[in-house]
């Protein structure tokens, strides 16, 4: 997929979720508690951060800040509200917006997935729903707030589209 891109880290969320199985500290997320979150967010530790299905998520700046100052380039996996604060700190900062095909195939694949409860999945839905408007309504912005829309029908093509993306950016708009 991206195993090429050696100058390329994506960045590793804190959450207060709990962990699912095989799920390791520090290489799918760092685990904490409700508590010890809001104490770094209280603490300004994170570059952006949000409440997703219930539970908290943030990335913890200091990471991504050394990992840009080493040369490396940084993905971050994060929602709508948190992609807004990076942006607001970082005007520079790509906006690449990965969409499902749709909400129907998004439901049942988080499904199929079997780690949320059917709450959790409901959650997550009304969640997707409102980002998918909030896309639909950037669609008609100039200018557009995300520089880039992969839809992901499938992995190995949406990592290639995504590849591509990084690579155009770095040819033609090294500045970001």
């Amino acid at each position: 997929m991206l195993a090429d891109f050696n100058d390329l880290v994506v960045s590793v969320s804190a959450t207060t979720r709990s962990r699912r199985a095989g799920e390791r500290e520090g290489r799918d997320y760092h685990f904490l508690s409700r508590d010890g979150f809001v104490r770094r967010v209280e603490e300004g530790e994170f570059l952006e951060w949000a409440e997703y299905g219930g539970h908290l998520y943030g990335t913890a700046e200091k990471a991504v800040v050394a990992e840009l100052e080493s040369g490396r380039d940084v993905i971050l996996e994060i929602e709508l509200k948190g992609a807004r604060q990076v942006l607001a700190q970082y005007p520079e900062a790509a906006l690449i917006f990965v969409a499902p095909p749709g909400l129907g195939e998004l439901e049942q694949r988080l499904r199929l997935r079997d780690t949320d409860s059917g709450e959790a999945i409901r959650r997550r839905m009304e969640h997707a729903k409102e980002e998918m408007a909030e896309l639909e309504r950037d669609s008609g912005k100039e200018p557009r707030e995300f520089d880039y829309v992969i839809v992901n029908d499938d992995v190995e093509r949406a990592s290639e589209e995504l590849r591509s993306v990084i690579q155009d950016i770095r040819e033609h708009d090294p500045e970001r």
